[in-house]
């Protein structure tokens, strides 16, 4: 077995991760449960804005520590050389346990979700074994399935993630532009928006609110980190990871805006907020084209899905391989097969983690909150270690991004962490639960190793 990784990517395939593992199903399903937090289609739009500036804003202030951070491992690197081995640890611990895996396993779960659309067999209510479903089922052959391509070689995860990113943005395009022309109405749209929003509305409570409902849009982004996982196998990762992630964002955000106005503009606001199973393109589907809209929607959620879980499963398995690399995970990890120059063990043990989830937590809004959580976390603690980094490395830093981006993206995420924790405390506190869990594991596996040294 090598230990080395290969760099084939370029940027075309580098924005085509971002994307591809940001665009999901959350783009298509968490607008119903916006609308019915916020209650207001004007707002509905400034929670994907807000989504869509922070995440830009992330975005931007990311590419600071890719460009002075010459190591490969992207944030996971980024937090061990701002801050030190434990709090990258945690977050290599909490992608593991939670924050990459129950994505995949959210994700597959949807992909079940909508190919029982298609195939009525393939339900949640439909147990073959004991207390596994059909659509379970469904969602593991998924997992495997892409788990089984990626461990092929990079190549062939790239080229699944083309196609897929080809053709959900090409989708996407294609409702909202048949959504323009045969969708929108002036009726509709006098309905949704009597009146702009007063600037007496904007009470403290109505922007905790605002915060805790942008946690479903911030879920249908959260993933353009994550380009930096493969940072090992991007050709010039100095220029093409930073440019990947501000145009890969910039490309999302503009869709995702467009998609929602589009909601809008041609459905009355009480209809988006009871969209059956909170599939909001259902109800403009059926609206324009009658009941062959439903399997048009099923099949462009189905590839916005599968794209996204193999972006994810390509990327996440990097994290666990610069673990081991660094003596914090199994050795095993930390293999690289040489005929396919991946690391399958890690692929292996992320599949089987995912798979975990899917099996015993079948809750796609509840792995939503345990996800964004630890994600927003760690996301606002890298950017606050940009600027710690900076302190550190005052002689020495060569790059340095506008600060505006940073000091934005802190207070947004904060208030969101806040307003979560305030809002949905049980989860939170789980979350965190899960999170701390890494600290007695950190320093019995140090101490196991500083054993076997020692026996040497």
């Amino acid at each position: 077995m090598s230990n080395d990784l290969k760099r084939t990517l370029n940027l075309k395939d580098s924005i085509s991760v971002v994307v591809g593992s940001m665009i999901g199903c959350g783009i298509f399903i968490v607008s119903a449960d916006i609308s019915r937090q916020v209650e207001s289609a004007f707002l509905l739009l400034m929670v994907w804005l807000l989504a869509g500036l922070f995440s830009l804003s992330g975005a931007i202030a990311y590419a600071e520590p890719v460009l002075n951070i010459k190591e490969d491992g992207g944030q996971y690197i980024f937090l061990k050389k701002m801050f030190n081995d434990l709090t990258a640890f945690l977050y290599g611990w909490s992608l593991l346990l939670v924050i990459q895996t129950a994505t995949i396993g959210a994700v597959c779960i949807a992909v079940g979700k909508f190919l029982g659309i298609l195939f009525p067999f393939i339900s949640s209510t439909n147990y073959i074994i004991v207390n596994i479903s059909t659509q379970q089922i469904a969602a593991l052959i998924v997992c495997c399935a892409l788990t089984y391509i990626n461990s092929k070689g990079i190549k062939y995860g790239v080229i699944t993630q083309n196609i897929f990113t080809i053709t959900k943005v090409l989708s996407i395009v294609g409702v909202i532009l048949f959504g323009i022309f045969l969708g929108c109405n002036l009726e509709t749209v006098s309905a949704n928006f009597p009146y702009l929003l007063k600037m007496s509305d904007l009470s403290f409570s109505t922007l905790e609110v605002i915060a805790t409902a942008t946690v479903g849009a911030i879920f249908a982004m959260v993933t353009w980190n994550n380009i930096t996982f493969i940072s090992a196998e991007v050709k010039e990762p100095e220029k093409n990871i930073p440019q990947s992630l501000f145009w890969g964002v910039v490309i999302v955000m503009v869709l995702y805006l467009l998609i929602n106005i589009l909601y809008v503009c041609s459905i009355p606001l009480e209809q988006i907020q009871t969209a059956p199973e909170d599939i909001v393109p259902v109800v403009l589907m059926q609206n324009i084209t009658g009941s062959v809209g439903i399997s048009i929607v099923a099949i462009i959620i189905l590839i916005s899905a599968c794209g996204s879980a193999n972006g994810l499963i390509m990327t996440g398995a990097r994290v666990y391989y610069q673990m081991a690399k660094d003596k914090l995970l199994f050795d095993k990890l930390a293999e690289i097969n040489p005929k396919t120059n991946v690391p399958e063990n890690s692929l292996l043990l992320q599949c089987i983690w995912s798979c975990v989830f899917i099996l015993f937590c079948g809750n796609y809004s509840e792995l939503l909150d345990y996800v964004i959580y630890a994600a927003l976390i760690f996301y606002v603690l890298t950017v606050v270690g940009i600027f710690v980094y900076r302190i550190k490395n005052k002689e020495t830093i060569q790059h340095k991004v506008n600060s505006t981006f940073g000091v934005f993206f802190i207070i947004v995420g904060s208030f969101i962490i806040y307003s979560l924790t305030l809002h949905k405390f049980a989860n939170s506190m789980k979350t965190l639960l899960i999170i701390a869990t890494g600290i007695p594991i950190y320093f019995a596996w140090k101490k196991l190793k500083l054993q076997r040294t020692c026996t040497k």
